[in-house]
């Protein structure tokens, strides 16, 4: 007993130093931030290994949406999609499971949400907008197993949501 307190002791030190050695900003530290929503920033996790590309479009297949007028057919196609495969975690303006969807076209990248429905165990472990989801929702969003087509599909579902947002409250949903 008497030689395991003195070691008992010496570690407990040591991992108090670690601890205050660990603390600081990633200013403090040197390491580079990234933007994430709401302004905010995040140090880049050693190990991350995520590119500027990824950062913004995601990480997945997709790396270019191109965009223009809703396309009924898909948004009815989306919405059906929606119903089976997300309504069980996700509503439009409210905190379910995981985050509001709503106004999700407006503060990621198309690219972003189709990588996220495409490849979310992925996101969760590099993106840290993705991390900053799952500690905010506690909950890792379950691969769906879709066709790019079908996210394609969910996307314009949202569009047409946020669109629809706008129109009923002049304004769009905040949520990060």
């Amino acid at each position: 007993m008497i030689v395991i307190r003195p070691t008992l002791n010496l570690l407990v030190v040591l991992a108090m130093l670690a601890l205050i050695a660990g603390c600081g900003s990633a200013e403090e530290s040197g390491e580079p931030a990234v933007a994430v929503a709401g302004g905010a920033t995040a140090a880049l996790v050693p190990g991350l290994d995520v590119t500027e590309d990824e950062l913004k479009y995601g990480i997945g297949p997709i790396r270019n949406v191109e965009l223009g007028p809703l396309d009924d057919a898909l948004v009815a196609r989306g919405e059906a999609l929606f119903k089976t495969k997300c309504m069980a975690c996700h509503r439009m303006d409210d905190r379910y499971v995981g985050p509001a969807l709503r106004g999700v076209t407006e503060r990621r990248t198309p690219e972003f949400v189709m990588n996220m429905m495409l490849n979310p165990g992925e996101m969760v472990r590099r993106h840290p907008v993705a991390r900053a989801m799952l500690a905010a929702h506690y909950t890792e969003m379950p691969a769906q197993n879709l066709t790019e087509e079908e996210a394609r599909a969910l996307l314009e579902y949202l569009r047409a949501q946020a669109a629809e947002g706008q129109a009923d409250r002049g304004g769009t949903t905040e949520n990060p």
